[in-house]
């Protein structure tokens, strides 16, 4: 077997589109006999899949990756474990005892019994190009400072960062926001101030069925003291906290839901673009 994982200074890179490297490791009777770095030869994410189907990958770990190149790895018959995140060898050491926890979308047999994600780009199931292609402006790869309100669609505000008295500072295109935020500040100008209306898919996603898990108490403890509607966390394989809502518990099980409070809602920002570094 042959494992890919995308990589950036012994971290899993987040971006599959834009990975200049590979670190592919060899595996024989479950274990690593031999692991090397190659370079993507500045090939796109279309042809990304060629290349790791022409050096014989079984298996791709990556973080965020979008639908296209989600369906060329699949024709190719490679395996996909998308959201990933943290040290690479850690993530292949975990896949190979089956203890990897599929944040993303199409790891078919080495995750856990459910699919965990905070549904925050690169940290989730990116099924939409601006994952993996990134988005484009002059402002991408640059540090923004942002003031935004964010409304649902009958005008309740949810966030505010005029509120809070502070802009938000982040890297366009660098993951840190949800897709269409990103998006939207792209191309702006310093001063300008825009109205943007986000669908689920470019916010937090749609609510994800498999999100939503059921587990006998006695193999958490402490969940007796925890109510219904109550937030906790959970810990995957690689010590990476997930943040889950108890949705139903009877004597014996506890219900989790992973998916993000936001996710399946349309959301409206008005940003105004403070500053660019």
């Amino acid at each position: 077997m042959r494992i890919a994982v995308t990589y950036e200074n012994g971290q899993i890179f987040q971006h599959f589109g834009h990975t200049e490297e590979f670190k592919v490791y060899e595996v024989e009777d479950g274990k690593i006999v031999k692991s090397e770095i190659i370079g993507s030869n500045g090939s796109g994410h279309g042809a990304l899949a060629s290349l790791l189907n022409d050096r014989g990958i079984d298996v791709l770990i990556c973080g965020g990756i979008g639908g296209g190149a989600q369906k060329a790895l699949s024709e190719r018959g490679i395996e996909l474990c998308a959201g990933q995140s943290g040290d690479v060898d850690e993530a292949v050491e975990a896949y190979l005892r089956g203890e990897l926890v599929n944040t993303g979308a199409n790891c078919s047999h080495h995750g856990a019994d459910h699919n965990c994600g905070d549904h925050d780009c690169g940290d989730h199931d990116c099924d939409h190009d601006s994952c993996h292609s990134g988005p484009q402006g002059k402002n991408v790869g640059k540090k923004c400072r942002t003031h935004y309100r964010g409304t649902f669609n009958d005008g309740t505000q949810f966030d505010s960062s005029y509120d809070r008295g502070e802009p938000l500072e982040f890297v366009c295109g660098a993951g840190q926001m949800i897709p269409g935020f990103d998006a939207a500040v792209a191309d702006m100008d310093v001063g300008q101030i825009v109205d943007v209306h986000l669908t689920p898919s470019e916010a937090y996603g749609e609510v994800d069925p498999s999100a939503i898990f059921t587990v006998e108490i006695a193999r958490l403890p402490g969940a007796e003291g925890v109510s219904v509607g109550q937030q906790v966390y959970l810990q995957d394989q690689l010590g990476r906290p997930i943040p889950v809502k108890v949705a139903a518990k009877d004597e014996t099980t506890i219900t989790f839901d992973a998916n993000h409070e936001m996710a399946g809602k349309e959301l409206n920002f008005r940003i105004e673009l403070v500053s660019v570094g």
